[in-house]
């Protein structure tokens, strides 16, 4: 072997060696203090602080809201008077999030919305005018354009049902809604297919029935003092409105004052006011399902 060979075979070792070393000395500074030469060359303080603990997933984490988040939003438009906006956020929280806890004031806050435009005469949406023919009455346009007494004196501004006249104007709406009522809930809502209008509570449940069912409404009528009327007379207007539903011996009504609920008739009850309006939004023939299964 030359001199030459030999040189080479010592300068590579000591590069190993020295690689080796640092890889070493790295490990015993940053990672895992080593003892012996190592310590001595270059002493080493153990840091012995706890590690910070990740939160664990349990009860004491915030829940998630999303319902909220939309909700907020929607309040922040209507400050700044983006209406139209604002009503399509509350109705998102209102079928999509109705477990948030923004829901039951989206609800209030988009009911309230829902039926300024529906019984306002300068929407005319779903609202048309029609020109009364000889031989019409009243009761024959309201069952002509699937809508109620309530609701054609309400947009015609009448007081009375006074007599028809060819040529007369009126303005006519159709009554489509369905009514959706959740006896644990204690709740009666309106909707317009799948779109919510506007949710009543309710103030008493006399003897609902078990189960869910679906029916109809199979007429209307008002009560004061003992005494019924029908929707075409004139005591009518002045007195409690009634709801009788299809098939069952159940009424949808205004809850009377210091009531006894041993007294009241088999159904659900509402506030006086609140009953005023399912009045105007209902007719003969509309839907109602009754929800007795929490969902």
């Amino acid at each position: 072997m030359s001199l030459w060979t030999l040189i080479r075979i010592i300068a590579g070792l000591m590069v190993m060696a020295a690689v080796v070393f640092t890889i070493l000395l790295v490990r015993h500074v940053r990672e895992e203090p080593m003892e012996g030469f190592f310590a001595e060359l270059v002493p080493v303080t153990v840091d012995s602080q706890p590690m910070v603990a990740l939160p664990q997933a349990g009860s004491d984490m915030p829940d998630i809201d999303p319902g909220m988040k939309v909700f907020e939003k929607a309040r922040e438009m209507i400050a700044i008077g983006d209406l139209a906006g604002a009503r399509d956020r509350l109705r998102t929280v209102v079928s999509i999030y109705p477990r948030s806890k923004a829901a039951p004031e989206a609800r209030r806050i988009v009911g309230e919305m829902n039926l300024d435009e529906v019984l306002s005469t300068a929407n005319l949406e779903n609202k048309s005018v029609y020109t009364v023919v000889r031989g019409d009455s009243y009761l024959g346009i309201t069952a002509k354009h699937r809508t109620s007494l309530d609701m054609l004196m309400y947009l015609n501004a009448l007081m009375d049902l006074n007599s028809l006249q060819p040529g007369d104007e009126l303005m006519v709406m159709p009554l489509e809604f369905r009514l959706l009522i959740e006896p644990k809930r204690e709740a009666l809502s309106v909707w317009d297919g799948g779109v919510f209008v506007k949710e009543f509570p309710l103030k008493a449940v006399v003897g609902a029935p078990g189960g869910d069912q679906k029916t109809t409404i199979a007429g209307k009528s008002a009560v004061r003092e003992g005494r019924r009327y029908g929707p075409a007379t004139p005591g009518y207007r002045g007195a409690s409105k009634v709801i009788t539903i299809e098939r069952m011996p159940l009424v949808i009504a205004a809850i009377p004052e210091n009531a006894d609920p041993e007294e009241l008739a088999r159904g659900f009850y509402l506030d006086p006011a609140d009953m005023e309006e399912l009045a105007l939004l209902t007719r003969t023939g509309n839907e109602v399902e009754i929800r007795s299964s929490a969902r």
